[in-house]
């Protein structure tokens, strides 16, 4: 087993200078009993908006603290240790900026063996330890607590959560070992692979509570206080601390295999086989059902050197900065001070996406938001969707009474359209189609003031050409939203020659205001997203009408790293929708993208494909085979040159779009991919991926990336 101990750090140094320390404050509290507890607060000297990080440094740092007090507890001065965090957060998890800089795999090796070595010995003070999550406890900062001997938590805690999966990586510090062995292995494979990969889902307080991966939770108001007097009840045997999934009670023979099993079967029908850390992670989890604690740890170790020195750790710090940081000050965004003031929001449209756009809207805002529709039952439809949508939140307990009543009181249907005069802000969700789109938008032009903007949900229309009957199309954006609309965090914002900055800016805050993330992009065909998807739609299509069997197309899309196949997102999008966009493209670029007179007709079905129970498009219904019989050639594609056709498609597509100034810059498009159509962060979005693959010098003669986003073993 390693020796922890032995090992020279020193080579971790070179962080120093570039870290932001996160210091180890102790103070001796006298406990009601007369107990003495040594209480470590981390704190890296930064407001809440700079949560605490654990470098090299920080845990350097931290251990010498530990190293000390256990001293201080042979010689009976101390009685227990505890440790907290700055206001609202305990700790962030790694600093990832100096995991990313980490120059070779010893260096990885050591990162890990650091981390194991200083909150292990959490366990091993010769007095009990106690962690107070006094708030963000992530990665890092929750294995502080699963390395403790006893887990309190503040009931307003932000959020905890281990998110390495999401980020390419693995709880490394304990984390895979400790956590189903103190929660069984259903719970854990829950926290530990499933909520990372539901776009980092995060627990609340009470559900880590229920979980078991706490033993008390308190409110805020008095949080501190009461975790210390429950502390000392526990040293002194008034309160024994019971825990359902204590090893001992843990089921290890037959459930735990069975639960690994499941779970593989599910990453294999959801994710294909390309991202390694799900896998790696599960095989973790599977592994910690017998064993000693120090040989988990060396697994931790190796898995986390395997993952930290490979490609897609670097595409996913590469797209983990564009969504922490990119994302947060959009490209080309007019100044704020511009924007106008929204006090009441216009929805042209009652009918199911106008219906999501009044709920994010009156949610996120809590203004009036007006519907409007041909007839008063469309009206009456949407607004009792609504009513409906915000009762389930109600339900369950996501929206407090009161709260859940006012907005129901802010959303008003109507046919009226003159009460379009005082909405600052209206945004259209009618067919799409030019004519339908221009009318209406005239229709509102003569009632609104003149300041008032206009948007339009358009996904792959000219607003140019939709605002060009406008007398003044200057307060005309495009506001594209993705579905589901609740969930997806991109909104494309286009621009066309004639928007104004006053505008544009109010389009942003807006986005930033509903909690999307908005990407400025200019007006041309499919905008970024759906040009792209495009591309991949009809790449596929090619392939099924050249003879290809769906299944091995689906199949052959896989190393893309998709969240879903070619033929299971059309569906998703719907068959009119995908119709549509084609159509699109294809009037736009002919010569580039594919489309085939079939997708109309196959829009008309009730259902088009037949899926398994992984939500994997297995073949065509057989009403949809009648429909492209006759359209099939006989000159099927092998899977290897699908795939480099829809990667060489991609990188030309993206090529033309950066030269076209469709956005500034490829890390924007990346942004875009990963934000609305779910890119995995292991590919980095689109881009490093097609430089790794060769796709960008096949079509371009170039790469994206100089030099490209690569891990350690491939520089």
């Amino acid at each position: 087993m390693t020796n922890y101990d032995a090992i020279d750090f020193s080579s971790l140094d070179a962080f120093k200078d570039d870290e932001v320390i996160t210091h180890s404050v102790v103070r001796d509290v006298r406990l009601a009993s007369g107990k003495v507890l040594a209480l470590i607060t981390l704190d890296n000297g930064r407001d809440h908006t700079r949560p605490n990080t654990l470098g090299p440094a920080t845990l350097k740092e931290l251990g010498e603290t530990l190293a000390g007090l256990k001293a201080r507890a042979a010689a009976g001065e101390i009685h227990a240790v505890g440790i907290t965090g700055k206001q609202y957060i305990l700790a962030a998890g790694a600093d990832l900026s100096d995991v990313a800089r980490v120059p070779d795999s010893a260096t990885a090796l050591l990162i890990g063996q650091l981390g194991h070595k200083v909150l292990g010995s959490l366990s091993d003070l010769g007095v009990p330890s106690f962690a107070f999550v006094n708030g963000l406890a992530l990665g890092g900062g929750l294995e502080i607590a699963l390395n403790s001997t006893y887990r309190t938590v503040d009931a307003s805690a932000a959020a905890i959560a281990l998110p390495e999966v999401f980020l390419g990586l693995i709880p490394g510090w304990g984390g895979a070992y400790l956590l189903p062995n103190l929660i069984g292995i259903e719970n854990a494979l829950e926290v530990v692979i499933s909520n990372p990969l539901k776009q980092n889902r995060m627990l609340k307080p009470q559900q880590a509570f229920d979980l078991g991966i706490m033993d008390a939770i308190f409110p805020a108001a008095t949080y501190l206080e009461s975790s210390l007097a429950w502390a000392d009840s526990v040293l002194s045997g008034a309160t024994k601390v019971v825990r359902k999934n204590e090893p001992g009670k843990i089921e290890r023979l037959t459930k735990w295999p069975i639960a690994i099993k499941m779970a593989r079967g599910m990453l294999e029908s959801k994710l294909g086989t390309v991202p390694k850390a799900p896998y790696m992670a599960l095989d973790l989890l599977s592994e910690a059902k017998s064993g000693t604690k120090a040989e988990g740890f060396e697994r931790e170790d190796a898995a986390l050197t395997e993952l930290i020195s490979g490609d897609q750790f670097a595409a996913s710090m590469y797209a983990f900065d564009l969504v922490q940081k990119r994302a947060k000050r959009p490209v080309g965004a007019p100044d704020r001070a511009l924007a106008k003031k929204v006090t009441k929001v216009g929805i042209i449209g009652a009918g199911l996406m106008a219906s999501q756009f009044a709920l994010l809207f009156v949610r996120r805002l809590q203004v009036p938001v007006l519907i409007t529709d041909l007839d008063q039952a469309r009206v009456d439809k949407g607004v009792a969707y609504i009513h409906a949508e915000i009762g389930k939140l109600e339900e369950k307990g996501r929206l407090d009474g009161d709260t859940a009543n006012k907005l129901r009181g802010l959303i008003h249907g109507t046919t009226d359209k003159t009460e379009y005069a005082d909405c600052d802000f209206v945004i259209e969700a009618v067919f799409e189609e030019v004519g339908v789109k221009q009318q209406v938008f005239g229709e509102i032009e003569k009632i609104i003031a003149d300041d008032a903007i206009l948007a339009t949900n358009t996904s792959s229309l000219s607003v140019e050409e939709i605002g060009s009957k406008l007398a003044h199309p200057e307060r005309l954006v495009g506001f594209h939203f993705f579905n589901p609309v609740a969930v997806m965090p991109l909104i494309e914002i286009v621009k066309t020659p004639q928007t104004n900055d006053a505008a544009l800016s109010t389009a942003f805050v807006v986005a930033k205001n509903l909690g999307k993330n908005g990407v400025l992009t200019a007006d041309a065909p499919g905008f970024v997203v759906n040009r792209l998807l495009a591309k991949v739609m009809g790449e596929a299509a090619r392939a099924v009408y050249e003879g290809t069997p769906i299944d091995k197309v689906e199949k052959a899309f896989g190393p893309l790293g998709l969240p879903m196949g070619p033929f299971q997102l059309i569906d998703l999008v719907g068959w009119k929708v995908a119709a549509h966009v084609q159509d699109t493209m294809v009037r736009a670029f002919p010569e580039r993208f594919y489309a085939n007179d079939n997708f109309h007709a196959l829009a008309e079905l009730d259902a088009v494909v037949e899926k398994d129970k992984g939500g994997r498009v297995t073949g065509f219904t057989k009403a949809a085979e009648k429909v492209v019989k006759g359209a099939v050639a006989n000159t099927p594609a092998d899977e290897a040159t699908i795939l480099q056709r829809v990667q060489d498609g991609l990188a030309q597509e993206i090529k033309l779009m950066l030269d076209e100034g469709v956005v500034p810059e490829v890390e924007d498009i990346d942004l875009c991919l990963i934000l609305g159509a779910g890119w995995p962060f292991i590919d980095g979005g689109a881009s490093p991926y097609l430089d790794r693959e060769g796709a960008s010098q096949r079509a371009f003669g170039g790469s994206f990336h100089e030099p490209m986003i690569r891990g350690i073993a491939n520089r």
